[in-house]
């Protein structure tokens, strides 16, 4: 009987990767673009970016984490060409199709610049430690804590404004 290669059992991998990462990624991707079909090509994009490197993606520690900033990073792209081209007359503000549960919770969130609602939406939308939303966004762990504390001030001070 012939043995498999590590490459040929790390391909055999992916697709339980992508059945158990995609919904996930695809919910945080839309949850901060706040755009559903932005975010299903930013997701469809990054998955297969992950599958061409799978060899090296699924020794990560966080694959996932890798795969959303793939999808960010995409989605960010295509939004600075569209807004050099003027395709759009507004950014990207809808509300997602999956509302959160407090209509006024979704909409301070929306109103986040991107970089705030990124972590935002990995700590609790995703439920992401502060290791893993530090490894994924490449910044240092006490800096994603920092920065979430201030956001999450500044979400609770407009939440009481609006009550």
């Amino acid at each position: 009987m012939r043995q498999e290669t590590p490459t040929a059992l790390r391909q055999r991998r992916f697709p339980e990767f992508y059945r158990v990462h995609h919904q996930p990624v695809f919910r945080a991707l839309t949850a901060t673009i706040g755009d559903r079909e932005l975010a299903q090509e930013a997701t469809d994009e990054a998955m297969t970016r992950a599958y061409q490197r799978w060899s090296a993606v699924s020794g990560y520690d966080n694959a996932p984490g890798w795969v959303y900033r793939v999808g960010l990073n995409w989605a960010r792209s295509r939004l600075r060409k569209q807004s050099r081209e003027f395709l759009l007359d507004a950014p990207p503000d809808a509300p997602v199709d999956q509302p959160l549960p407090d209509p006024d919770v979704e909409r301070a969130l929306r109103e986040l610049p991107l970089e705030a609602r990124t972590l935002v939406v990995l700590r609790h939308l995703m439920d992401w430690s502060y290791e893993d939303i530090a490894e994924t966004l490449e910044i240092p762990v006490g800096t994603a804590k920092s920065r979430l504390h201030r956001v999450m001030a500044d979400l609770r001070q407009k939440l009481e404004e609006r009550a």
